[in-house]
């Protein structure tokens, strides 16, 4: 069993989406949300993100691609930048008004610092909760999030494998925490 879950049922998921958009709106909250169920980045590689990672100044141009080397691993990692990312982005972020260097997920209260993961925490446990989302959420759920649904949308696992940077299998095989019901399906939907 896993601990951290990922938010399986598609209508939990919009309304965990749209909570920092529709209910409570907050642009920085909002944009953690999608940047992580997009991206499959941990949340320590997601909160370290700049606005230089994103835009590139001398060009005048947002980025096609995160180029992150991730904090657990060291490993460097290529995210193409989905539609749902661009959208997001493009809603909130003027790139010319803040420094390459100026954390997209600013903290509030603690100035030139990146939000903390603490806070990060509390933001996805409000969405989750809005959204009636009763399984073990934490940031990590944002990634697993993102492999669950690759997975059932017909992402063979040896590509996430590889999206993820895990060095086997057996470890994304745990990332996308298949439970009965999913077994379930699958025999549902067979007919031979």
């Amino acid at each position: 069993m896993c601990t951290t879950q990922p938010i399986k049922d598609t209508a939990q998921l919009k309304r965990f989406k749209e909570y920092y958009l529709l209910q409570k709106p907050n642009p920085r909250n909002h944009m953690l949300i999608v940047i992580g169920l997009n991206s499959a980045l941990r949340i320590s590689d997601i909160l370290g993100l700049t606005y230089g990672d994103i835009y590139h100044y001398e060009k005048d141009a947002w980025k096609t691609h995160l180029t992150v080397t991730e904090q657990k691993t060291g490993k460097t990692n290529q995210i193409y930048i989905n539609r749902e990312i661009r959208e997001t982005l493009e809603m909130y972020v003027t790139p010319r008004e803040k420094e390459p260097a100026s954390w997209l997920f600013g903290s509030q209260i603690q100035g030139e610092r990146p939000l903390s993961r603490f806070q990060a925490f509390r933001i996805i446990k409000r969405a989750a909760a809005f959204a009636g989302v009763d399984t073990n959420i934490s940031c990590h759920s944002l990634r697993k999030t993102f492999g669950y649904h690759a997975w059932k949308q017909g992402t063979p696992p040896a590509l996430l494998m590889a999206i993820y940077n895990h060095s086997s299998y057996q470890i994304t095989k745990r990332y996308l925490c298949i439970d009965q019901d999913d077994k379930d399906e699958v025999y549902s939907k067979i007919r031979l």
